[in-house]
């Protein structure tokens, strides 16, 4: 997941351009296919011996279309672009005639991003249904159609968020957890790796295409949105059963706003219990887990909760 391309006044969402060059070399270099989106789903549930990533930008930046959609028509590398129909021509985003010119192309994909682009899953269901339903007229005004692909403000939902996006018609929807899809992951909370100047150093970017899904039937709480009073959460994992080498499972955590090393406890041979021992700080409570596997690459599971002050 990319925001803005050489704006380098925003290092938390940018990336510089030659740094986002040599991503998609060391994708090409490594034979790992871009999934075009209109081939999602077969992607996702086939051929999975075939290293694949999906690209995806955030928020229609005019950065994108100024430095980067030029490297991505000439190559032809398929991504999506993720909108919020508030912001389509105000200053520094992308217009309606940019963003249908490069929609005209088959690998190319606009996403829905809300309307407003708020914090959203702090707001009641009637002002979310608001926002999603104005943004999806906009986008049958504008484009003709409304998209499959649905990505959450700030990568937050919380589960009648979600029920309210699959209610709206959307087949899939993303957060800013980090991770790698694969056909078990509800589709309606699927991961991404948000790349930035920090996290888009080559060391890590190479690192990140060398993972694997970590699968798991359940997360409890299934809830992501905790209320003070949920927080620390009670975090139960349980895996499937064929994973190897589950005993050497890692799993780390941002509790009292520092990230430390999480004490997990096996309740049977397939379900992990993680002792959060303090109440997360912030908006944003993580936990990321890795194992690694057999093959010499790692499984990767991230888990993003949102902290209401509530």
């Amino acid at each position: 997941m990319y925001h803005r391309f050489e704006e380098n006044k925003y290092p938390s969402t940018n990336v510089k351009i030659d740094k986002f060059k040599e991503h998609l070399n060391i994708i090409e270099k490594n034979n790992i296919k871009f999934i075009n989106p209109k081939n999602f789903k077969n992607e996702l549930v086939n051929n999975k011996l075939q290293r694949k990533i999906l690209l995806t930008i955030d928020d229609g930046f005019l950065s994108f279309y100024q430095n980067a959609w030029p490297i991505l028509k000439k190559r032809k590398i398929p991504f999506i672009l993720f909108v919020s129909t508030r912001e389509v021509g105000a200053f520094n985003y992308m217009s309606w005639d940019q963003i249908k010119e490069i929609s005209k192309e088959d690998f190319v994909e606009i996403g829905n991003h809300s309307h407003t682009h708020e914090y959203l899953v702090d707001e009641s269901d009637e002002l979310i249904i608001e926002d999603i339903s104005k943004s999806i007229s906009i986008f049958n005004k504008n484009l003709g159609k409304n998209s499959e692909f649905f990505s959450y403000p700030f990568g937050e939902y919380s589960n009648s968020f979600k029920n309210i996006i699959k209610n709206f018609g959307f087949k899939y929807a993303f957060g800013q957890h980090s991770g790698v899809m694969d056909e078990t992951k509800d589709f309606y909370e699927l991961p991404r790796y948000p790349i930035n100047e920090k996290y888009g150093e080559t060391k890590r970017f190479k690192s990140i295409t060398k993972t694997l899904p970590l699968k798991f039937k359940k997360i409890y709480p299934e809830e992501k949105y905790l209320l003070q009073a949920d927080n620390p959460p009670n975090v139960k994992i349980e895996f499937y059963n064929n994973i190897k080498n589950l005993k050497s499972l890692n799993c780390y955590s941002n509790e009292g706003d520092k990230w430390r090393q999480s004490d997990i406890k096996f309740e049977n041979s397939n379900t992990i219990l993680i002792n959060i021992n303090e109440k997360f700080i912030g908006e944003r409570g993580r936990i990321n887990c890795s194992l690694r596997d057999p093959s010499g690459l790692w499984r990767w599971l991230g888990i993003q909760f949102v902290i209401s002050e509530k």
